[in-house]
């Protein structure tokens, strides 16, 4: 590969004409006709139209902000068509004289976290009443805080490819209310809330819920997430210290797909050891989700992961070929059918581990139907086996859940493989670092 420029100095021009031929190839690649969901329409191209003065190589913050327009506030509203290359790893706690800013650094002066604990413990403040009062507004002012610093915006007709090693740490990309864009080729890493919330009314005895996604996709279409790794690195959740009798939540979503977003594929990524992974539909309300969120998920692995494999409302799911590692530590389900989801499971593959059966796979979230097809299941190191998950889920719950999505998928790009291959194959191919940069 061609040897990049050094790192920008102020001012420096990011163009570069020094990209390896793979590299620029790849920036001006556009979603293949019939690929997903993010096909229909208009198809999904991104950045591909960039003029020469609209391709950047980045390696920090500054730089990442600015080739995407030049203020974090309104890059949403940019939609020149651009071009971006994230060189080695950009952290969204960068401050502006490029050193990292702390929690502490982002916190409003009148938050104190031992405070906090001390407020709303519930043996003082109860479980009915979420937190009220000065300390609970200063939190929400941290968040807000942090949120200007960590939520990195994009605009419409925007390509990001990461080059070797690129890395975005401690950031939530975030695409809302935009259309035709591209991310690929690029590890996720560790989007942490400084700030969490205590939900008191969140399920029998509360929950701690963070606000930030490592991305996510709202009001949004022709949406195209490639070959990227989704992951919370050296700070998992399970690492988390409890607090209130719950552990404390500092992560939301790896990837979520929410408030009326549609036309989106999701293919060959790898999704590695998160809690919650993907919520498509944020609500159970019926009104402006009706007819959107249709998503497709194709080639993906999921390895360690414990719910949100994922969790669907309204749309037209599409999910076939990819394939799960699932390893039991504190694993709830795969695949969760919420209101009006229409889910289409074919050829995927599922590798389960001590304590998980068949029938664990699916969760009733208020749905009524999927079609379910070509699965494939084995247990700890047996051998993959046809299973049904459906018929599996069905035998151990009641209602039972209906066999027929009703739609058929047309949106796919090169032929369905057997499930039993799915292992090997998504093992070569998903996740960055597998493509030519």
């Amino acid at each position: 590969m061609a040897v990049l420029p050094a790192p920008a100095a102020a001012g420096r021009d990011t163009n570069s004409d020094r990209l390896s031929w793979p590299a620029r190839s790849l920036g001006r690649q556009a979603l293949p006709p019939g690929d997903g969901w993010a096909a229909a329409g208009e198809g999904t191209t991104g950045g591909s139209a960039a003029s020469q003065d609209n391709v950047h190589v980045v390696d920090s913050r500054a730089e990442l902000i600015d080739a995407l327009g030049g203020d974090n506030a309104t890059n949403r509203n940019n939609d020149t068509p651009k071009i971006i290359y994230v060189a080695g790893a950009i952290n969204g706690f960068e401050g502006p004289d490029g050193n990292l800013l702390t929690c502490a650094d982002l916190a409003d002066p009148e938050y104190d976290f031992d405070e906090f604990l001390v407020t709303y413990d519930p043996a003082v403040w109860g479980y009915e009443n979420d937190p009220s009062g000065p300390l609970e507004d200063a939190r929400r002012r941290s968040v807000t805080n942090q949120t200007r610093y960590t939520q990195i915006n994009v605009g419409a007709n925007t390509t990001i490819v990461g080059l070797r090693g690129a890395r975005l740490e401690n950031l939530t990309l975030m695409v809302d209310s935009v259309r035709n864009v591209i991310v690929r080729n690029i590890v996720f890493d560790d989007a942490y809330d400084c700030f969490p919330a205590w939900s008191p009314d969140d399920g029998d005895a509360g929950n701690w819920n963070s606000q930030f996604d490592l991305m996510s996709v709202r009001r949004s279409e022709n949406v195209w997430v490639d070959h990227n790794t989704f992951t919370d690195g050296d700070n998992p959740d399970s690492a988390q210290p409890v607090y209130f009798g719950r552990p404390l939540q500092v992560h939301d979503g790896a990837l979520d797909i929410t408030h009326t977003a549609s036309l989106v594929t999701v293919s060959y990524n790898r999704f590695d050891g998160r809690d919650k992974v993907m919520l498509i539909g944020s609500s159970n309300t019926v009104g402006p989700d009706v007819g959107r969120l249709n998503v497709t998920l194709h080639h993906n692995v999921f390895d360690g992961s414990l719910q949100r494999l994922p969790r669907i409302r309204f749309g037209q799911i599409d999910v076939y070929n990819n394939h799960y590692e699932l390893s039991g530590d504190g694993f709830q389900y795969a695949v969760g059918v919420g209101v009006q989801g229409a889910p289409y499971l074919e050829n995927n593959s599922f590798r389960l581990g001590p304590g998980i059966d068949t029938a664990d796979l699916l969760y009733d979230w208020g749905g009524t139907v999927l079609t379910e097809q070509g699965s494939w299941v084995g247990q700890g190191h047996r051998p993959l086996r046809p299973a049904s998950l459906l018929d599996a889920y069905n035998a151990a719950n009641d209602p039972d859940l209906g066999d027929d999505a009703g739609w058929t998928p047309t949106l796919r790009h090169g032929p369905v493989l057997p499930a039993a291959i799915v292992p090997i194959y998504t093992r070569l191919t998903a996740g960055a670092g597998k493509l030519p940069v």
